[in-house]
């Protein structure tokens, strides 16, 4: 398996106004659609809907998760849209919706979410090693580490859309 290595940050202000402001060069926006089909206190299991908002191109994605925090494993794999379209009416649930912006900041690639359903933007930075991940020092218009609160994950994010119609 994979390892994923990244830390969060609960961006602060408007992403459109800090992307023009901080010397960012965007690289590439996409819309996601994900839909989770399992989830438990350390793994889950996902679909998205991804489409690259510059060439049209669309792409579908199945993805396993396991850990919380810094460091999780991560196996993710590209499906059909057939596939991803029987998934998401089988299980009949909402979809979690965001804009991912890709730039590049003082050599550093960053990602940053701009969710539809909830008003919330947070800027994810990927690590080699767990090491790099502790070291980055983040500047100020980052915002806040939120790397380990299971609040602002994307899952618990996606339970609270659900409603009645998830449960654990």
């Amino acid at each position: 398996m994979a390892m994923e290595i990244e830390r969060k940050f609960l961006l602060n202000g408007d992403p459109r106004t800090i992307i023009e402001t901080s010397e960012l060069h965007v690289r590439q926006e996409q819309r996601i659609e994900q839909t989770y089909l399992a989830i438990d206190e350390t793994q889950e299991l996902r679909v998205r809907r991804i489409e690259e908002l510059g060439s049209g191109e669309i792409s579908y994605t199945h993805t396993f998760k396991n850990g919380n925090g810094l460091v999780r494993e991560e196996v993710e794999y590209e499906i059909t849209g057939g596939i991803y379209e029987q998934v998401v009416m089988a299980f009949g649930f909402r979809p979690l919706t965001k804009n991912r912006i890709t730039a590049e900041w003082e050599g550093v690639t960053i990602e940053i979410d701009i969710y539809d359903q909830i008003r919330l933007s947070v800027l994810e930075v990927e690590f080699e090693s767990l090491e790099e991940a502790n070291a980055f020092e983040a500047p100020a218009w980052f915002g806040e580490d939120i790397s380990s609160q299971k609040q602002y994950s994307n899952k618990t994010v996606w339970k609270q859309l659900q409603g009645d119609k998830w449960s654990e």
